[in-house]
């Protein structure tokens, strides 16, 4: 029997809308999909779009109704985002659905809605009250984020032996791999402290976690300017990087039309694309790539059967 996914819609003004059209055919033969999208909002688009709405394209009424304008940044098109979001959610968290999987919003669009978190984990987070992490990656590389959407100055004080270790055993409950590097945060990973002191509180939870877990899945730190060479991706498939860019900088160099996200460490399986609105391209009929989107529901329905 194949699974039920409920998907979110994501910024209707930018291409989620289009990459839920032109991959359906696709998927529906391996899932269910439920399109959080109500039939009007469904018709304004496959007009704009040009397209008739597939026969088999079931959605589920997300309230709303606003006129769609590609490429811009709306309050509208932000809330109804977030409205579609949080329909998936209960969907899941009800279980009349398997996983959601999310298309990509806009985190200005949500903030002129008064919205006021900054993307899709942090409600995951706030909704189930529990610590979602926040992964990234592919079949070839996945990166667990220790820190995500904060200023850069602000990580080095959130690094703590205490924090780190309970994030380093969550994560490696979540993913159960028997082996996962783990950056520093520093040049040379501080270079026995010549350049800074985190390195030591990460030494000290990469310790505690294998202590126990009794066994040693978590090596490091490891120096971040070379932890995504060649010679170190073949020894890991999971890293732990400290914070958003560290880790997602060589992923999208070397994996950007592939990657996806998923939400580890949460009673529901969500996953979603890694891309954002790509509202330059949004209603122009280019070609748009359904690589990450078609990943994402495939892990999706991976982690539904094994979970």
């Amino acid at each position: 029997m194949k699974p039920k996914i409920a998907i979110s819609i994501g910024d209707l003004n930018g291409i989620g809308i289009e990459i839920a059209l032109l991959a359906h055919s696709k998927i529906s033969k391996i899932c269910k999909p439920i399109y959080c999208i109500n039939n009007q909002m469904i018709k304004a688009a496959c007009k704009e779009l040009e397209v008739d709405i597939p026969k088999d394209f079931k959605t589920f009424n997300t309230k709303g109704d606003f006129n769609i304008k590609p490429g811009l940044v709306s309050k509208k098109s932000g809330k109804y985002s977030f409205d579609s979001f949080m329909d998936a959610i209960k969907l899941a968290d009800k279980k009349e659905v398997d996983a959601i999987c999310t298309l990509p919003i806009n985190k200005e669009a949500w903030n002129k809605a008064n919205i006021s978190y900054k993307g899709h984990t942090e409600v995951l987070r706030d909704y189930f009250g529990k610590n979602a992490i926040m992964m990234l990656g592919c079949k070839k590389m996945f990166v667990g984020l220790f820190t995500e959407h904060i200023p850069l100055k602000k990580v080095p004080k959130q690094i703590t032996e205490e924090s780190l270790t309970k994030f380093l055993i969550d994560f490696q409950k979540s993913v159960k791999s028997k082996k996962i590097g783990v950056l520093g945060l520093n040049p040379h990973a501080s270079d026995n402290g010549v350049l800074g002191d985190e390195e030591v509180q990460i030494f000290k939870a990469i310790k505690n976690a294998n202590k126990i877990l009794d066994k040693k899945v978590f090596t490091g730190p490891l120096v971040p300017d070379i932890a995504f060479s060649p010679m170190s991706r073949a020894n890991y498939t999971y890293f732990v990087a400290m914070y958003h860019d560290q880790g997602l900088a060589p992923l999208k160099a070397l994996y950007f039309d592939e990657s996806i996200n998923v939400s580890l460490n949460l009673p529901i399986i969500r996953t979603s694309v890694d891309h954002g609105t790509a509202f330059n391209i949004a209603y122009k009929n280019e070609k748009v790539n359904l690589k990450s989107y078609i990943n994402a529901i495939k892990e999706a329905i991976s982690l539904a059967k094994n979970k």
